[in-house]
């Protein structure tokens, strides 16, 4: 039960990592697109469906993506039922 509460710890932080760099414009020539790239494929499998389900919310000329917010509470309410 240890180790699937350390692999929700990494991959929380592989979600976080994709929220920081969703902030910053990346050009695909530049070595930080691999690396998003890769935040995406491994975090969209989670967030895609949650996405789809709860939309983002409009704020003014932006929108707020409540899905990574979802996952992270999720994951760390099976993370302190695992390790109990």
């Amino acid at each position: 039960m240890r180790l699937l509460g350390n692999l929700i710890d990494i991959y929380l932080l592989l979600l976080i990592g994709r929220i920081l760099l969703s902030w910053f414009p990346i050009s695909p020539e530049s070595p930080m697109s691999t690396v998003f790239s890769f935040l995406y494929r491994i975090t969209e499998p989670v967030l895609g469906p949650i996405r789809r389900m709860l939309p983002p919310i409009g704020m003014g000329g932006m929108a707020l993506d409540l899905s990574p917010i979802i996952v992270i509470f999720g994951l760390e309410i099976l993370k302190n039922a695992l390790v109990r």
